[in-house]
This record gives structure tokens, sequence and C-alpha cells, in this order.
């Protein structure tokens, strides 16, 4: 990477791989802030028959192989050289995007994620993802920011999970392993503008939103190049509670050189 487009610390690269996690010292522009606040604005309005919480692929700007209308924007922002430089200097050169999604939590009623791990649900072999969660509204205690377990990612573990039965869930798989010490489990906070980065193993979850503000962010999924987007791993459907279609799932290479197979022409038109 070149020296100059180093956003990270020693010490930052640090915490991310002994953590799992990391909360950089970094902030989009209050324009691209805006810019991204009118697009979520702009999605609501498009997917009006959508759960808020469930707007997955939200960065195609068409109605998209999972029934959401997106918008460029999102695109955009997964360009954004600030994040994907976070991303190159904890995960390496190569990188695809391969998801985004947008959260965006009702004030009264927004809805659980149950303490999970990423890749319970996605068809990466071998499993690396860095999320880059980037927070549009306030993320706080109060309206359901997300909570992590630190250092849950290491040694590269998938605890248990189970099925969980409750309605009004943004995904249906919890963590339930006697190894996993949930009294642990800090808040990660977050101002408008600002982004955490997390491991695919870390375990993670975020309570409902019971405040009166809303909490809305996206996530925006990136693998290294030299795994395997596995499109026959995960079948298309609602098994993670809403639905999933890897089959026709759109992979951009972002950087560096795809150096596992990936099919990079599915999903394009």
């Amino acid at each position: 990477m070149n020296m100059t487009n180093m956003k990270l610390s020693s010490s930052e690269i640090r915490q991310y791989h002994e953590d799992g996690y990391l909360i950089p010292k970094l902030s989009l522009s209050e324009l691209k802030l805006s810019e991204l606040k009118q697009a979520v604005e702009r999605v609501l309005v498009a997917n009006r028959g959508i759960r808020p919480e469930h707007l997955i692929s939200v960065h195609i700007d068409r109605l998209n192989d999972e029934g959401v209308r997106g918008d460029q924007t999102f695109f955009e922002l997964a360009s954004n050289p600030l994040i994907l430089d976070c991303v190159e200097q904890v995960m390496g050169p190569d990188i695809i995007l391969w998801g985004c999604q947008l959260f965006c939590k009702p004030g009264s009623d927004g809805m659980e994620v149950p303490m999970h791990q990423d890749g319970n649900y996605w068809p990466i072999r071998p499993l690396a993802t860095c999320t880059a969660w980037i927070a549009i509204d306030e993320s706080s205690l109060e309206n359901g920011c997300m909570t992590v377990l630190p250092g849950s990612h290491r040694d590269g573990i998938s605890y248990k999970h189970r099925k969980d039965e409750r309605e009004n869930l943004v995904l249906n798989q919890k963590v339930e392993d006697e190894r996993v010490r949930f009294e642990q489990c800090i808040p990660l906070e977050l101002d408008p503008g600002c982004f955490s980065l997390h491991d695919v193993h870390l375990v993670h979850g975020s309570a409902t939103n019971s405040s009166d503000r809303r909490r809305a962010g996206v996530a925006i999924r990136y693998m290294p190049a030299d795994s395997l987007f596995d499109r026959n791993l995960k079948k298309t459907g609602k098994g993670a509670g809403y639905l999933v279609n890897y089959a026709e799932r759109p992979l951009w290479l972002m950087r560096g050189k795809d150096r596992a197979g990936n099919d990079l022409e599915i999903g394009h038109l």
C-alpha cells in the first residue's frame, strides 16, 4: 500500500486484529453524509413494502434480484477511498465488494439483531470478510447500536448457533455456545458519518430501538479476493429471515486481483 494512503495507525491495525473490530478516528464529510441521508429517504420511499432493516443489496441501482430497489449513492460509498484504504490496511490489497445492507431501525419499533457471527450466513470459503458499518444517524445504546464481543473472532472459531423463533428479528440465528461470555460485550456508539470495521468471526448484534430516534446505518461487505464466493453453498430463499439470492449476487473487484476464480460477471446488467 502507498504510504500516503495509510489512514490507520499501527496501533489501530493491531487493535483490529486483536479485538476483531475498530472504530477509526475518521469520518465522512458533511457533504457525503448529507448525500447518504437523502439516499436513505429515496430507498425508504421506493421500498415501502419492506421492513427498513431488511434493505439488502442497496448498492445496486435498480430493482435487484433480492427484491429491493437500491441507489447509486451506496455504491459510491462502497467505492470511497477513505473506507477502502482502511479495509486494505486490515484485510489486504485484493478486495471484492460482495454485499451492502441498509439497517434502518425506526424509532419505537426498530428490530433486534440477535448475537451472531456473520459467517454463519455467508457462502465464502475460506471464510473471510471485513464489514464497514457506517452510521448515517447517531447510533447509541438508546436507539439500538451494535454490540460486540471483543476477541470472539480469534482462532477463526465458528460458534454454535440456533434458530431464534421470536418475531420482529432482523436475522433469525443466535449464538448459543457455552464458550461465549456475553457479559464481556461492549456497545459501539457512533456519531453520524463515523464508521466501524469488524471481522467476519466477531460475535455481535444489536438491541431493539425503543427510543423515539431512528437509527440508520449501512453495512458494506468486503472479502479478500483469494477467497471464493461459492454460489452453490447457500440456497436462495428466506432462511435468514428475508430473501437472499447469492446465486445472482453481483461481485465487484474494487482493488487488486481476483486470485480465487470468482465469477465477476453474474448479476451485472
